[in-house]
């Protein structure tokens, strides 16, 4: 993989809230972590690997948070996140949020944002019914399929 590449790479890392970054490009694989601790940002590790696994290095990532398992979750339908990237309950900081715990909403109503590489993606209901659980934070970042809401 070109070392251009690589650099670029690095910089959308550090402009993002993201904390790991992997591509694939044909047998090249290059993998950008960063460990935050506090409030002071780690500089981002590369790492190049060969398709083989033990040609692979490893790579010390912190120990994320573990999400809830299905039988910490209240009873209803789960509405997961469709992507990596930080969630936000409302529009702009000082608007109310889309939601809250007992608010009826129908199918294809907007629940909350979540933002990726700059693109604010809105997280619109599955299911119609009421709001029983709000699993995450304003500002949090949220993992693929991580739970985020509970609709009865």
């Amino acid at each position: 993989m070109d070392l251009r590449k690589i650099k670029k790479l690095i910089d959308l890392l550090e402009e993002s809230n993201l904390t790991e970054i992997e591509i694939r490009e044909g047998e090249e694989v290059v993998r950008l972590s960063r460990a935050a601790t506090g409030t002071a940002v780690a500089a981002p590790q590369v790492v190049m690997s060969a398709p083989a696994p033990a040609a692979t290095a490893p790579v010390a990532t912190p120990a994320a948070p573990e999400a809830p398992s299905a039988n910490a979750l209240p009873e209803g339908r789960v509405v997961r996140s469709p992507m990596v990237g930080t969630f936000y309950a409302a529009s702009s900081p000082d608007a109310p949020p889309f939601v809250s715990v007992g608010q009826s909403v129908k199918v294809g109503e907007t629940l909350a944002i979540i933002e990726a590489m700059k693109m604010f993606n809105p997280i619109e209901s599955e299911f119609a019914g009421t709001v029983a659980a709000i699993l995450v934070s304003n500002g949090q970042p949220v993992e693929f399929d991580q739970p985020l809401f509970v609709i009865n």
